[in-house]
């Protein structure tokens, strides 16, 4: 799927890989869902592989991912300046956050998670809707996206990183039989 570079495009883009990610989901038994993973030889280098352990893990990661875009949404649209990644963290320590997410969603169960992606995922679209594509997709239009645009922030906390579960997914529908 190309990269989208509308806004059109960007909703066609984050609900077909949406749409994707829970048809593949649904085309697993409960039980395999509940499962842990077990990639063995099979996983790469990066550290997401070693950190989610279950679907699970995966999905609360989707969701506190769409909490980052929302809470940065909302603060800069208030005139409250501030990065994206909340302090101490920057783009070379974020993968500690993502552990913070794991570790901080230890009790929360399956069923939850769930219902917290579906609510997050319909409230980032629902962010998205108010966006023209020049404001998406002009580069720093907004003082607050850095050198970047707000369509990719919006691409890698919905089309991209649900491409990620999938990939992710597929490995533990393939692996179940192990």
């Amino acid at each position: 799927m190309a990269r989208p570079k509308t806004k059109n495009e960007l909703i066609e883009a984050a609900e077909a890989s949406f749409t994707k990610m829970w048809q593949l989901i649904d085309s697993i038994t409960e039980q395999q869902q509940e499962r842990d993973f077990n990639f063995g030889s099979q996983i790469g280098k990066e550290t997401h592989w070693l950190r989610d352990e279950n679907l699970k893990d995966v999905l609360i990661h989707l969701y506190e991912w769409h909490q980052l875009l929302l809470k940065w949404l909302d603060a800069n649209q208030e005139g409250n300046a501030q990065p994206f990644l909340p302090q101490p963290y920057n783009w070379r320590t974020y993968p500690k956050l993502n552990v913070e997410f794991k570790e901080a969603h230890q009790a929360t169960k399956l069923a939850a998670a769930k219902n917290l992606l579906k609510q997050s995922h319909l409230q980032v679209m629902s962010a998205l809707e108010q966006f023209s594509d020049i404001e998406l997709f002009e580069k720093q239009h907004f003082t607050w996206t850095g050198a970047s645009n707000l369509g990719s922030y919006f691409i890698s906390a919905t089309s991209s990183h649900y491409q990620w579960a999938i990939k992710k997914i597929k490995l533990h529908q393939k692996t179940l039989d192990n």
